[in-house]
């Protein structure tokens, strides 16, 4: 890494501006969009902003850096919550932006190929145009791109019955640290012909090379789906309704999100015309979805499998949508924890994952050791209790000042990736490791998997010019 140039030099920048052109360069006030991400936390410093418009374009500026040692931090939508697409020491800044091409969609085959620079939410649209269904759904589908969502191999609230980002992918295409594009876009679900390159490169946040292309999985359209906002006495509860909901819809759930009660009370206070979705107020609150892609009494059967839980003690009370209107609204109350939570201060954000049967138990030690650190704060937990991620925030007590737990927040981190080890857990279920969790992570894993990593890494860019200060 010492024999790398951040920042290019004035013959190498020429160069660079040269490859897109003028609509691809982007200086001075047109560049501090780049640079800020929506939380404030990094401010990225930039040699050059550049956004190609194909695939060739980006293998001759990666081509340039490589021979001028010059390091690269590839953007996507700008969406990043651990500063992984801001550039640290003014490297070349590349983003996909332009590259926003659907390039085929086959329905026979249910796949799409896509450039890299996609919004997420017209791929969505896309697929739906074509009669068929893509299931990655997260909060900033409007604005993150597949490139990105790939990278950091995003979640979000479909992967209890659909996977993460890493099992929407068949093929890809990317070009690697020293500009050779590798084409694998491949339509294919069974290829056992040695390692797979295009699995390495999902989650690696532009460590190891560039995504520029990817062929996706689609699926039939879903024609039922059925929303409810469930209140649950415990957390313990919601994991145990878990397991009964799919066992008696037939694996319908597609989406089953936890919600605390102190999550809906941010949400009630702070978002204009959010309303409690229930009448009483619970400890717990389940937001479940499931849906079906044939004809049937989809609504019957989860009005039935919600009175017998209640039977069992389970549920509370629960509310079923009535109309599209109306789950839209639920989703809404979920979509908006996160910017409730920005209104009060944020003393520590966790995005962090344990066995769906050990969240409660987590929950539990977990909020034992930041009552200790911090006996006022406001433990704001919601999540994907499906696939056992919990975003597990910790916020300033009510009246204090929205800095007050600023001082803290190391210390908020530690003790709750401690907790997470016991669990055998992740640090990091679905945001990546960007700059935020680059130390934590060498904390967490064992020596083995850190060399591994490290030799992963040397082995495709040995000039380290990909993404530098990001994950190792």
């Amino acid at each position: 890494m010492s024999e790398i140039a951040r920042s290019p030099s004035p013959n190498v920048l020429n160069a660079l501006r040269a490859v897109t052109g003028p609509k691809g360069v982007f200086e001075g006030d047109a560049a501090a969009p780049f640079l800020s991400e929506r939380r404030g936390r990094w401010a990225g410093e930039a040699g050059l902003i550049l956004a190609p418009a194909t695939t060739e374009e980006v293998a001759k500026i990666v081509a340039l850096c490589a021979e001028a040692r010059v390091a690269i931090t590839p953007q996507g939508g700008n969406t990043g919550l651990v500063g992984g697409q801001m550039p640290i020491g003014g490297e070349i800044l590349l983003s996909l932006k332009r590259m926003a091409r659907i390039r085929e969609i086959d329905p026979l085959n249910n796949t799409m190929t896509v450039d890299a620079g996609v919004v997420l939410a017209a791929a969505q649209d896309a697929a739906r145009d074509a009669g068929r269904f893509f299931p990655l759904s997260i909060g900033s589908e409007g604005t993150c791109q597949i490139g990105g969502v790939l990278s950091t191999n995003a979640g979000g609230v479909n992967v209890l019955r659909y996977g993460s980002a890493r099992q929407q992918v068949l093929g890809l295409e990317a070009v690697l640290p020293n500009g050779s594009v590798w084409n694998g876009l491949r339509k294919l679900r069974k290829d056992n012909t040695g390692y797979d390159l295009k699995q390495l490169l999902v989650g690696a946040e532009g460590t190891l090379g560039i995504i520029t292309g990817a062929v996706l999985k689609l699926y039939p359209s879903t024609v039922q789906t059925t929303t409810a906002f469930v209140g649950v006495p415990s957390a313990d509860a919601a994991v145990e309704l878990l397991s009964y909901a799919q066992g008696e819809t037939g694996g319908a759930a597609s989406s089953f999100e936890l919600i605390s009660r102190q999550s809906l009370d941010l949400v009630v206070q702070y978002i204009p015309g959010a309303r409690d979705p229930l009448r009483a107020s619970h400890p717990w609150y389940v937001l479940a979805e499931f849906s079906s892609g044939a004809g049937g009494a989809l609504r019957e059967q989860t009005e039935d499998m919600l009175a017998g839980a209640m039977e069992k003690g389970m549920v509370v009370d629960a509310a079923i949508a009535e109309n599209e209107k109306q789950a839209g609204d639920f989703w809404r109350m979920r979509h908006s924890i996160s910017e409730a939570i920005n209104h009060v201060g944020l003393g520590a954000r966790h995005d962090v994952s344990v066995a769906t049967s050990a969240i409660p138990a987590f929950l539990e030690r977990a909020d034992a050791a930041v009552r200790e650190l911090a006996p006022g704060a406001r433990i704001v937990a919601f999540g994907h209790v499906g696939d056992g991620n919990v975003h597990y925030d910790i916020a300033p007590a009510e009246g204090a000042a929205k800095n007050a737990l600023d001082n803290l927040r190391d210390d908020i981190e530690r003790a709750v990736y401690d907790v997470i080890a016991e669990f055998s857990g992740s640090i990091s279920a679905e945001h990546g490791v960007g700059q935020h969790k680059r130390s934590a992570i060498a904390a967490q894993k064992s020596d083995t998997e850190m060399t591994a990593m490290r030799a992963i890494k040397s082995a495709l860019d040995p000039l380290g010019i990909m993404n530098p200060g990001k994950v190792l």
